[in-house]
């Protein structure tokens, strides 16, 4: 066991720097005699004071007590005292002190040696706690059912699995694994390796548990993504009587969450509020409020959130984050605003979620804000900040303010480049993407599966079908990363926009996995693009069959059949979805102006400046006409008048922005928009024209890519 720590105790960082001739001033402590009662306190009795201090909120008493002993002349060569003191500050985590008494004491009993090692372990000094393990064995001293805990702890916490299992077999020989608490420390350990098949064996076979165990054996499979089992041992609790407590229903409410089981998670909160169990905890009502906003509650998650007598920094979290991830960035940009206002807390993982907000609806100025404030609140070191930042700026279309982000960021990790490579992509920049993962890669930096995805998504969108295809190969071939389906259904898509559709049909039959809808909704995209009906309606039932309620493969195939005219086709497709009960979500687009984000559907006629919209919107379609313009109005999928369909192309929402934007915004400022569907060809060509005419750039983002629009022409090519 010595062998296995030795290498360890390089990284020791608490040295001996001074002896214990430690000056009163030290401690920065006013004290006098009078604090205490006369007599004057004996060892014992300080002792007992110091070990009554059981926490980080004693600290200043302790020290004190410490000041006390110190100028009462009581402490010189007192092996008890000195023991008591240093477990009491290694208990409050103050380990710099506990470290400088502990070496000072010659005669070292297990009480001393088990309290450091705690001390280490419990305050994130876990290789100081292994090394002081190999020390206390080294000295003949045995550890014993209070030291084990806290070795498998530092174990868990480093991830060292070898040295784990050697310490799991030193228990099993001296007879210790039949206490409960080192059993619990043994389950800990092997669920923080991801070895559950263990931990499963352990916790049966322990003869004795209690609520503890069964805590942590309900952490363990939720930690490792099997929410099931955790709901079965919570079942099987209530079948043998034993009462859950905080920790428990913290623990399980996540696994609700990955089963999207909001119908069980509404019972646990039943549960809570009928037996008052911890029903004001805020941890507990913290993880419902995440449990309801994870399975798409939103309604309940703030209900909680607004009966909540104290908030904390995760609650404002939980509900900025939820309202992101329901698609409702506006009331997560709301609430950030009231968060701020009323002074709470704001952190690294507020701010990620706010971020998130913004690019969901191209909020750049709301996003630019955020940055500055994060450059006073000195999170900007912070490398998960800075990722979250590249992400946000290119998907609110400042691609130039990503690319600054990032080659300012004081360290990069692999979720860093990958960001950037997809930014690079997203913008349709697709050799630049290849140049930076080439960088990258240079760099010893090795590409996981993300990353792959990214670099094959930025080939797709630039149509770069040779390099896609070499770096689809080079995944599997040089880093054996086996294709997950998210590259398969870039390459598929990378194929049929480029026009191989036989060569993506094949590809698709070749897979080694089962295609899913994702797959198969790329393949019928591609179809639309090249007018391949017979493909398509391969396409489309297997994207009905994996997908029976995604109506956006019935509308696309409804599509194709009425660019063929092929109008029966068209309304058998229709009938189905309404059979269904499906609806096509509307166009929508988002415009920010002035931090404030506005929201413009197609056909809107309740914008409060409805009429000066589409006064303008008039006013531009005559300059078009005048400059050449004919409508294609073969994007109108309905069997009607051409004059209609005309009408129906100067709805959709993207037009209606613009006109918006041009009304409420001085000459040269850039237009930036987001739409939430696909832009259609005619739109396309109708904004190219609109950025000739009226001198401006326009930068919008669609439900695939951007589109940087200037002086007539498309950053895209017409390629999307």
């Amino acid at each position: 066991m010595n062998g296995a720590l030795t290498h360890l105790k390089s990284f020791k960082p608490y040295k001996k720097v001074l002896s214990f001739n430690i000056h009163f001033r030290y401690f920065n402590t006013q004290f006098t005699e009078s604090a205490f009662n006369h007599p004057p306190l004996t060892s014992i009795q300080c002792g007992s004071l110091l070990q009554s201090f059981t926490n980080s909120k004693s600290l200043q008493k302790g020290r004190q007590v410490h000041a006390y002993i110190i100028s009462s002349g009581v402490l010189f060569s007192n092996t008890y005292l000195n023991t008591k003191l240093s477990a009491f500050y290694a208990i409050c985590g103050s380990m710099r002190e506990a470290c400088m008494i502990f070496h000072e004491i010659v005669l070292k009993n297990s009480f001393l040696w088990n309290s450091m090692i705690r001390g280490y372990a419990c305050n994130g000094f876990s290789v100081d706690s292994l090394v002081l393990y190999s020390e206390m064995l080294s000295f003949g001293q045995k550890a014993d059912n209070f030291t084990y805990p806290f070795v498998l702890k530092a174990c868990g916490d480093l991830l060292m699995v070898d040295i784990g299992r050697k310490i799991h077999c030193e228990v099993v020989i001296l007879g210790f694994k039949s206490d409960v608490f080192v059993g619990n420390s043994l389950l800990a350990m092997y669920s923080k390796f991801g070895d559950m098949e263990t931990a499963t064996r352990l916790f049966d076979r322990m003869p004795v548990r209690d609520l503890t165990s069964w805590n942590t054996i309900i952490s363990g499979y939720t930690r490792n993504q099997e929410p099931q089992k955790a709901l079965s041992v919570l079942n099987f609790m209530g079948k043998i009587g034993v009462r859950p407590d905080c920790s428990t229903l913290v623990s399980v409410l996540p696994a609700c969450a990955d089963l999207m089981g909001l119908q069980l998670g509404k019972e646990i909160h039943s549960y809570v509020v009928r037996n008052n169990i911890a029903i004001f905890d805020i941890f507990v009502i913290n993880t419902l409020i995440d449990m309801y906003c994870n399975c798409k509650f939103i309604v309940g998650a703030r209900l909680l959130f607004e009966k909540m007598i104290r908030r904390d920094s995760v609650s404002w979290n939980s509900m900025i984050s939820g309202y992101a991830y329901n698609g409702n960035a506006f009331e997560s940009l709301r609430l950030f605003r009231e968060m701020v206002l009323e002074g709470a807390i704001t952190d690294e993982v507020t701010l990620i979620s706010v971020l998130g907000a913004c690019d969901q609806i191209t909020a750049l100025q709301f996003g630019m804000s955020v940055h500055a404030f994060l450059v006073r609140k000195g999170f900007t070191t912070y490398t998960i900040v800075g990722t979250a930042l590249i992400d946000m700026y290119a998907k609110c279309g400042n691609l130039s303010c990503s690319v600054q982000v990032f080659d300012e960021m004081p360290e990069k990790n692999l979720v860093s480049w990958s960001a950037m490579v997809s930014g690079y992509g997203l913008h349709g920049k697709g050799r630049e993407a290849i140049a930076l993962f080439s960088e990258m890669k240079n760099k010893s930096i090795r590409p996981d599966e993300v990353t792959f995805t990214s670099v094959l998504s930025a080939c797709s969108h630039a149509g770069l079908v040779d390099e896609g295809r070499e770096i689809f190969d080079q995944m599997v071939r040089e880093y054996s990363i086996n294709p997950r389906v998210e590259h398969y259904s870039c390459m598929v898509d990378l194929l049929g926009r480029a026009g191989h559709l036989d060569e993506a049909y094949e590809f698709i039959r070749a897979m080694k996995i089962q295609p899913n809808f994702d797959v198969w909704a790329a393949l019928l995209a591609a179809c639309r693009a090249y007018r391949n009906v017979m493909l398509a309606e391969v396409a489309a039932r297997n994207a009905f069959h994996l997908n029976p309620k995604g109506v956006g493969s019935y509308v696309l195939l409804s599509n194709i059949y009425a660019l063929e005219k092929k109008w029966e086709d068209v309304e058998r497709v229709r009938y189905m979805v309404r059979q269904m009960g499906l609806k096509k979500p509307p166009g929508c687009s988002f415009v920010e102006l002035d931090k404030v984000v506005h929201q413009l559907l197609v056909g809107d006629k309740l914008h409060t400046q409805s009429k000066r919209i589409y006064a303008k919107l008039e006013e531009l379609r005559c300059k078009l006409k005048e400059a050449g313009y004919t409508p294609d109005t073969s994007s109108v999928f309905y069997d009607v008048e051409e004059d209609v369909k005309e009408k129906m192309l100067w709805d959709h929402s993207e037009r209606l922005a613009i006109a918006f934007a041009l009304i409420n915004t001085g000459p040269g400022t850039v237009i930036r928009i987001t739409k939430n569907l696909r832009v259609c060809g005619d739109c396309h060509t109708v904004i190219k024209l609109i950025s000739k005419l009226t001198g401006r750039e326009i930068i919008m983002r669609d439900a695939h890519r951007f589109h940087h629009f200037r002086i007539g022409f498309c950053s895209c090519g017409d390629y999307w």
